[in-house]
């Protein structure tokens, strides 16, 4: 056992973790089944009694279940106070989320998180940031503040790290600890043999060293950017598939039974603060270089217009059937950004939902797991009841691809009207168990 992890295990070596978040969470609940002791920090009070109630993060596997446990042992002390676990930790990881618009990244939190971190910074402490971050950010912007803030020197002083997240929502403790090597790269070698050390502690798979921290920082949106851009192509592909008559899923199919071709799903949008959002950070740091990458511009603009085609489609299959004059309901299968989460961060559903309101329509929003939302506009009723939301809907329209939806047949929408006109906007029906209704699929 090295030095560093039996330090850890021992509670000579403290670690403090800055956002307690869906990804924060996991990162903390990591850590303590390791055996560490960690101050948890966030100032969001509600979160803090979830936690300390067990109702934290129950959408996420074992990390509730891991707090409770924690702090009845006092292995986990929760905080609002980022100065004292500063002062009280050797270890500091910010996992406070990053803000993206259209045009611009915001990185006050971790700015603020910096500056807090700073004045409790001690000689040998070790500074770890895991948010998606434009490149440069690590040794531009936070190392100037912690150096400011504590008169020390990075390197020399203390070690600073990148270690970027890389979990998928619904299975993240696994994905730290099981399924992907750590990405880690040091402001110079100190920090880097600390990281690798570090990370080792807690990720199976090891650590992939970066050569700087700029590199670690662009490889994680990398990850998000590959898959905005083939979603983009899917649905370039699908709509070119519907015009010339052929089945995109069956070609899909065909073609990703070759090793090298890897299509993903188009779909009515993509959405997350991950794979929408990455393309962004690059858009605008590749602007200030004078080397805009349009690839990723033009990938943004076809996924962000998915939801109002997928609209504009659905309307032009439900009037081949019913009277336009006569349509008064749709209903929308599924609120958050992708099946199985309650996350509905830029769901694409609230850009189909506009869609729809815009033609007057009366819209009833079901999802299975989402009960309450306050986005939604007021006059858009959501609920878990599908009977209800269904009820006399002239359009069926499915936005996430919630695996409920997936089990779904004609006699799930007894009360609608008929004939049961469905759009299926993420190729989720076994459509042998719809003989007698009218489906419309991207891409078929």
């Amino acid at each position: 056992m090295s030095e560093l992890k039996q330090n850890i295990k021992n509670h000579k070596k403290i670690i403090s973790i800055y956002g307690l978040g869906n990804v924060g969470g996991a990162i903390a609940a990591s850590w303590l089944r390791a055996g560490s002791k960690v101050i948890g920090v966030d100032l969001s009070d509600k979160l803090l009694k979830d936690i300390k109630t067990g109702r934290s993060h129950k959408k996420e596997p074992f990390v509730s279940e891991v707090f409770s446990k924690a702090l009845k042992t006092k292995n986990l002390v929760l905080t609002k106070d980022g100065v004292t676990a500063s002062k009280n930790s050797d270890i500091k990881i910010i996992v406070v989320p990053v803000a993206i618009t259209r045009t611009k990244t915001d990185l006050s939190n971790v700015i603020s998180v910096a500056q807090t971190i700073s004045k409790g910074l001690k000689k040998n402490d070790a500074v770890v940031l895991s948010p998606s971050v434009p490149p440069g950010t690590t040794e531009k912007i936070l190392l100037p503040i912690l150096e400011r803030g504590s008169k020390l020197k990075g390197e020399r002083d203390f070690s600073l790290i990148y270690n970027p997240e890389r979990i998928f929502e619904g299975r993240a403790i696994q994905d730290i600890e099981e399924n992907y090597p750590a990405i880690i790269a040091g402001l110079g070698k100190k920090s880097t043999l600390f990281g690798i050390k570090l990370l080792k502690i807690i990720s199976k798979k090891g650590v992939l060293t970066m050569s700087n921290l700029a590199t670690a920082e662009a490889e994680k949106l990398f990850e998000g950017v590959f898959r905005d851009v083939n979603i983009a192509l899917a649905n370039q592909l699908a709509n070119y598939s519907t015009k010339i008559g052929i089945n995109f899923w069956e070609a899909r199919t065909a073609a990703n039974s070759q090793p090298y071709c890897h299509l993903h799903y188009p779909g009515t949008g993509v959405g997350g603060l991950c794979i929408p959002v990455y393309p962004r950070i690059i858009i605008e740091s590749s602007k200030k270089t004078n080397i805009p990458i349009h690839l990723l511009e033009n990938c943004r603009e076809i996924n962000d217009k998915m939801p109002k085609k997928c609209v504009k489609d659905s309307l032009k299959f439900l009037k081949q059937f019913k009277n336009p004059s006569k349509i008064n309901k749709v209903c929308i299968l599924g609120l958050g950004f992708r099946g199985e989460v309650t996350d509905k961060r830029l769901s694409p559903t609230y850009s189909v939902v506009k869609e729809f309101l815009k033609n007057d329509y009366n819209v009833y929003v079901h999802d299975p797991y989402i009960l309450s939302d306050d986005e939604l506009p007021s006059n858009v009723t959501l609920s878990n009841d599908l009977n209800k939301m269904t009820k006399d809907a002239d359009l069926i329209f499915i936005s996430t691809d919630h695996k409920i939806y997936s089990k779904l047949t004609e006699f799930s929408f007894k009360n609608a009207k008929k004939p049961v006109i469905i759009f299926d906007g993420r190729n989720i029906l076994d459509k042998t168990k719809f003989k007698h209704t009218k489906i419309k699929t991207i891409g078929n």
